[in-house]
């Protein structure tokens, strides 16, 4: 009898320990993520077209789309893994760790490496979240090793 209620107590943490599919956060409602790049605080936007919870590990999403600084647009491809979740009486946050990597199209082709922070309220009444805010901070880095700058993006 005791092997089976414990059974069944681990059963059911395996259960409540999986994470919801929240692809579509990152979609940010079709916005692009808004910031800067560099010493000179140049703006940049980050566009998430496609996420995807990854089936083995669903801490992990898959997403694409492309950045924009000036007139380079780049297409990307990368991930974004949740490494903490915490959930408070009002507000719940998720924190993890992303890497974008751009295509190679010369010298301002390069790969986005940083940290995010995502931060909600869950109003009970209505069952959605509502004031959301999500920021990505990092660094890009050229390819060639030759360019290294700050990021710092939030969604609209």
């Amino acid at each position: 009898m005791k092997k089976l209620l414990f059974f069944l107590i681990l059963a059911a943490n395996f259960g409540f320990a999986q994470m919801p599919d929240v692809s579509k956060v990152w979609l940010n409602n079709s916005k692009p993520y808004v910031g800067t790049i560099g010493n000179d605080h140049q703006e940049i936007k980050l566009k998430i077209n496609i996420s995807e919870q990854n089936k083995k590990n669903d801490q992990e999403y898959f997403v694409s789309g492309y950045s924009l600084v000036e007139n380079n647009y780049s297409k990307y491809e990368g991930k974004l893994t949740i490494t903490k979740y915490k959930n408070g009486k009002k507000k719940g946050v998720i924190y993890g760790d992303y890497e974008l990597s751009e295509e190679n199209k010369g010298k301002h082709s390069g790969s986005f490496r940083g940290k995010f922070i995502y931060i909600f309220r869950w109003n009970k009444i209505k069952e959605k979240i509502e004031n959301q805010y999500i920021e990505l901070i990092g660094n890009w880095k050229s390819y060639d090793g030759t360019l290294d700058f700050k990021t710092n993006l939030k969604n609209q």
